[in-house]
């Protein structure tokens, strides 16, 4: 099989579908080549879904920090990476030695690219449609008819402060929820923002992601108190920044979890 990657790179895979011994560089797409039925030979240490294969899984090293030598030694057939995730130089090296396929996610529709693109090239294409078809449906059910404005920033990381750009996939599922990124920044997908700048955005809602940084509710206590006319609420990242599968349940956790959210 030839086929194109996300970044316009050519891909060679010179085995049956079917068969394709995997390395997966990228958690979301871990979770969705399982999910699809693939075979997963290695895969980072922050894959950590499905949780029942996690403890058994090969470990080739964190998305940013890969053990080239580990991956060589498996003999892959394919490595799926993804351009923001994984670092540049690695993504270079392990393509001299095996067919790599790069993903780059701004949006829904990059993802459901992604997704049908992956389906394809492991032999799960009929899967990957139908899961690509029910995301649809539920993110159809999401109230968009209301065109009222409500500002948020969408925090990843506390020292420094980082907030999600609007050039980014967690921008996108933000809009639709109805939500306008207070950040203008467009030089940095993660631009650092001091607490005196996020109080002078003042937004409405602020949203602490449970990952990369772990907040918890102590970090929204300190947020509210330094921003009493903001509306502070954990977020669980997973949702709002894994571009797989995961995606299914994005609607039905944002309506039951965070209601307040949503145009209404």
């Amino acid at each position: 099989m030839i086929c194109t990657d996300q970044i316009g790179n050519t891909v060679q895979i010179n085995k049956e579908s079917k068969h394709l011994r995997i390395v997966s560089l990228v958690p979301s797409q871990t979770e969705l080549l399982y999910y699809l039925g693939a075979n997963v030979v290695g895969q980072t240490i922050f894959c950590v879904h499905p949780e029942n294969v996690f403890k058994e899984a090969v470990k080739i090293g964190g998305t940013k920090r890969l053990n080239i030598d580990k991956i060589l030694s498996l003999k892959p057939d394919l490595i799926i990476g993804n351009k923001e995730e994984n670092e540049r130089s690695q993504i270079e090296e392990l393509s001299k030695h095996f067919p790599t396929w790069v993903s780059d996610i701004f949006t829904l529709e990059d993802a459901l690219d992604m997704i049908g693109s992956l389906g394809l090239i492991t032999g799960n294409d009929r899967e990957s449609n139908i899961l690509k078809n029910n995301i649809l449906l539920g993110f159809n059910k999401l109230n968009s008819s209301n065109i009222k404005t409500r500002y948020a920033a969408y925090v990843i990381w506390k020292d420094p402060i980082m907030i999600a750009g609007r050039n980014t996939f967690i921008n996108d599922l933000m809009t639709r929820c109805g939500l306008t990124n207070v950040c203008k920044d467009d030089s940095s997908r993660y631009p650092e923002i001091s607490l005196a700048k996020l109080q002078e955005h003042a937004p409405e809602y602020l949203l602490l992601s449970t990952e990369p940084f772990p907040f918890k509710e102590e970090h929204v206590n300190f947020f509210q108190e330094n921003l009493p006319d903001t509306k502070v609420v954990l977020v669980d990242g997973e949702y709002f920044s894994w571009y797989g599968n995961r995606l299914l349940g994005f609607p039905e956790y944002v309506q039951k979890e965070l209601p307040e959210l949503l145009r209404s």
